[in-house]
């Protein structure tokens, strides 16, 4: 295993999580609901970008494959705020799509999906159906709900984290990076 691995193992693991542990302790029964969404995630998405998601604090999707081969948009998937779609050539933000998806598992429960949960069924709508999400979402100018200095950040840390070699980071073919 080569130092990126490494690092990646390392930062990958649980116990570095970021998104709803941030800023309150979860309760035992929430953070055992957490480690079985992202079982079901990492099932779902693959281990790399389970790990990425650990790290980072969001999926990531890009969209279809333009003339040269690599996706002209993509979007960062954020637990429990707004999707933000980007160009992949220049790193800027295109729009914020608001979308919800409530627990309505259990008569009483809450309606907050666990972190993983709610990324995973943003992933796979957009995945599943990408013009019925668009056609159903708020869409809002970058900056609304998420500030755009904090989304190219983001967007540039997802750079650095898929490398040239390493298609298996991502669901898509490549990354055009930034010049």
């Amino acid at each position: 295993m080569g130092l990126l691995g490494a690092i990646r193992d390392r930062l990958g693991r649980r116990g570095n999580r970021r998104g709803l542990a941030i800023g309150r302790k979860l309760t035992p029964e929430e953070r055992a609901a957490e480690d079985r969404a992202e079982d079901l995630l990492g099932s779902v998405v693959g281990d790399d970008a389970l790990a990425a998601y650990r790290v980072l604090g969001f999926l990531h999707s890009f969209g279809s494959n333009e003339a040269d081969g690599l996706p002209g948009y993509g979007y960062l998937i954020y637990p429990h705020r707004p999707i933000v779609s980007f160009d992949t050539r220049s790193g800027e933000p295109l729009n914020e799509l608001c979308v919800r998806f409530p627990d309505r598992t259990e008569e009483g429960a809450p309606e907050r999906l666990p972190d993983a949960d709610d990324v995973l069924a943003k992933w796979m709508a957009l995945r599943g159906d990408e013009l019925g999400l668009l056609a159903e979402a708020n869409i809002d100018r970058p900056g609304t709900q998420i500030d755009p200095a904090q989304a190219r950040r983001d967007i540039l840390r997802l750079q650095e984290w898929i490398s040239p070699h390493d298609s298996s980071a991502s669901d898509g073919p490549g990354f055009a990076r930034a010049e």
